[in-house]
C-alpha cells in the first residue's frame, strides 16, 4: 500500500499577476462646508439661555437637531468638550471629564492702565546701588 503525496498546485502567470501590489489611489477631500465640531459646540452653548450651563445630553440633542450625526461622532464630541475646557473657552459647572454641564467662560476685561512693576532682580540692583 503506497501512499501518494498530493501534487502541489502550479502557479499560473495569471494568478501571479493578480497578487501584485496595487497602488492605492489618493482621494482628495473637498473643503468642508460646515464649521468644525468644536465651533458648533460653542455656537450651541452660546445660544442656550440657561444660567447653570448646558448638559451634555441636551447639547447632543441640539447638535442632532442641527444635522450632526451624534451616534457616529459621540467620541469626538466628548473629546472636543474636554479640549474646550482645557483651552478655557468653556467652563464645567458640574461633572468630571465629558459629563455634566458646560457654559461659556467669562472673559476677563482687559485693564487699560496696568501698574508698572519692576522685576525683583532690578529691585535688588537698585538697592545695591543706593547703598553705595
Amino acid at each position: 500500500m503506497a501512499e501518494e503525496a498530493p501534487a502541489a498546485p502550479a502557479t499560473t502567470p495569471s494568478k501571479a499577476a493578480g497578487k501584485a501590489k496595487k497602488k492605492k489611489q489618493v482621494v482628495k477631500r473637498a473643503n468642508r462646508d460646515t464649521p468644525s465640531l468644536s465651533k458648533q459646540i460653542v455656537a450651541v452653548i452660546s445660544e442656550s439661555k440657561e444660567r447653570k450651563g448646558m448638559s451634555v445630553a441636551l447639547l447632543k440633542k441640539s447638535l442632532a437637531a442641527k444635522g450632526v450625526d451624534v451616534p457616529k461622532l459621540n467620541r469626538r464630541i466628548n473629546v472636543a468638550l474636554v479640549s474646550l475646557v482645557t483651552k478655557g473657552i468653556l467652563t464645567q459647572t458640574t461633572g468630571i471629564g465629558a459629563s455634566g454641564s458646560f457654559k461659556l467662560a467669562k472673559k476677563e476685561p482687559a485693564t487699560k492702565c496696568q501698574e508698572f512693576r519692576l522685576p525683583i532682580a532690578c529691585l535688588y540692583i537698585i538697592a545695591i546701588i543706593l547703598k553705595l
